[in-house]
């Protein structure tokens, strides 16, 4: 279970750092750095590091740095090529920070120091069976950057695997924004990225599991199947995705009475982890979306209990139902579906092939690799502007491709893009995305004309709508609408006694407060039927 706590209050910081103080000070081992930079040349990323390690050395005395220019003989030594490169424990690990652990990458910098400090990985014994079954060498490279909100879990991903198998396992985190060159080398215009052996095993956050089996079978996996022994767990409801919906849901099911957990298989909040600015909720005239996350994670958390980084694999119908993650089984009452929806496709040539190569469906993520570059964002709703205008503020040279003569935004977004002086393709439309090992170019037709013609650019961004993720409801048996989203009626109920649904997966207005709402609806929906049971009703 991850908790996150927005905003703490002073006397929280001060017990925060305190039981930090306390959890280094018990640690059996000293933790050694060695910070390799340039001689002589101002570096914001190093500075940032030096930064960084003096707070934690203000907490404790078991935090040592030693740093060499990149012309020392230690930089010999240790191969060490990049500046600011960062060795941490380097007599016990192979652990290297190339760049800086600013931003969300804070919190891999802390959990890597929990772990090197206790010598556990704290895997789970799933992932620890696997890990222990590599027989040959593993050098792992993740791409990562600081405004990534999926980054950490995969990056921690890694270390837990370099601290388990020392000697066997290495790891090296990458930051693009500090190593624009080194991503373009490896065509990771995309984060987090994960290579082992130069091969790419995965793109994208994996859970622990199947992070761990891709690295054993130098492939990328999707699905891992647990043992049989897995922990149990037994819950009145269980959520299913950790959005605005899932989140409010649960806060209404357990201050009703239900004994409630959440599963979620990627980053808590969903979109909106990943939308650069939230300008129409409620109570906040404008807020970045990983704070609007953080804020309703740290609520939540007071009330429900969420795993985090498990993905539902099988749901066995019954009272209770059966549901297996690829962590632990649970046994629960009833179930809420709050899946949400996921990124539409273009589906065109190119599209598939060069994706996490310039193709990118996440501007805060992957922006920051763009400074400078030319790359277009494909859209024209409140997300697409946006990004577009993220992006343009990130440095990037952009220009919005749009198939119609009107953008869907609202006008306060339109007019900040007619004042930003981002130019727009109206009536056009991508018909392929071209490029060897990166985006290099790609071709456009008038919706009008049918005209082509070829447009240059390093990449491509798209926010053009999302589609339901609504496999585990077909994997249940719930019936659908006709436009693919699960149908329900006013009490979220979906065709099966005890399977609910709430949030984008349910079509309608895609806004946070319509998912939250939807999510404290359906709650009390459960609540009310759990004391008076639809399906026995006359």
């Amino acid at each position: 279970m991850t908790q996150i706590n927005s905003q703490p209050s002073t006397q929280q910081q001060t017990e925060f750092l305190r039981q930090l103080k306390n959890t280094f000070e018990k640690m059996p081992y000293d933790i050694d750095m060695l910070l390799f930079t340039e001689r002589g040349a101002e570096n914001i990323f190093a500075e940032s590091t030096r930064q960084v390690v003096r707070a934690f050395r203000e907490l404790t005395s078991r935090i040592h740095l030693r740093e060499y220019s990149l012309d020392h003989d230690m930089a010999k030594k240790w191969q060490i090529t990049y500046a600011p490169t960062l060795l941490i424990a380097p007599d016990r690990y192979a652990i290297r920070w190339i760049g800086a652990p600013m931003g969300e990458e804070a919190r891999t910098f802390l959990e890597t120091m929990m772990m090197v400090g206790t010598g556990l990985s704290n895997l789970s014994d799933q992932s620890r069976k696997v890990i222990a079954g590599i027989d040959s060498e593993r050098h792992v490279k993740v791409f990562v950057s600081p405004t990534c909100p999926y980054c950490p879990q995969q990056a921690v991903n890694a270390v837990k695997a370099a601290v388990e198998r020392p000697g066997v396992i290495s790891v090296e985190l990458i930051d693009i924004q500090c190593n624009p060159e080194l991503a373009h080398q490896y065509s990771a215009h995309s984060v987090p990225q994960t290579y082992a052996e130069e091969v790419l095993i995965g793109q994208g956050a994996q859970s622990e599991e199947v992070f761990a089996l891709s690295l054993s079978k130098l492939e990328p996996q999707t699905i891992f199947i647990p043992d049989s022994d897995a922990e149990l767990v037994e819950t009145d409801l269980l959520i299913v995705g950790g959005g605005p919906a899932g989140l409010t849901a649960g806060i209404y099911a357990v201050r009703s009475g239900l004994k409630t957990a959440i599963v979620e298989r990627n980053a808590l909040g969903g979109q909106v982890a990943t939308t650069p600015v939230v300008e129409n909720y409620p109570g906040f005239t404008q807020i970045g979306g990983k704070t609007l996350v953080d804020i309703l994670t740290a609520h939540a958390l007071e009330y429900v209990q969420i795993f985090q980084g498990e993905e539902v694999v099988d749901v066995t119908p019954g009272q209770p139902f059966g549901v297996t993650t690829t962590r632990r089984r649970f046994k629960a009452n009833s179930i809420l579906l709050a899946t949400g929806a996921n990124h539409k496709h273009l589906n065109v040539p190119g599209e598939s092939r060069l994706a996490g190569k310039g193709v990118s469906y996440c501007s805060t993520c992957d922006g920051p690799l763009f400074k400078g570059r030319t790359v277009v964002m494909v859209g024209g709703g409140n997300s697409a502007v946006t990004e577009a205008l993220y992006l343009q503020h990130m440095g990037a040279h952009v220009t919005l491709v749009h198939r119609r003569d009107s953008l869907r935004a609202q006008k306060f977004l339109v007019d900040q893009l007619a004042s930003s002086g981002i130019p727009i393709l109206w009536n056009t439309e991508i018909s392929e995305i071209r490029g060897k090992d990166r985006v290099e170019s790609i071709e456009t037709t008038n919706t009008q004309t049918h005209e082509k013609a070829s447009l240059p650019v390093d990449g491509v961004f798209l926010s053009i709508g999302y589609e339901p993720a609504v496999e585990l409801a077909q994997k249940i048996g719930v019936t659908l609408t006709p436009d693919g989203y699960i149908q329900k009626d006013a009490g979220h109920r979906t065709s099966i006694s005890g399977v609910y649904s709430a949030g984008d997966v349910e079509g309608g207005y895609k806004q946070i407060v319509t998912a939250a709402g939807q999510g404290a609806e359906a709650a009390m929906s459960i609540f009310e039927d759990v004391i008076n049971p639809y399906w026995n009703r006359s």
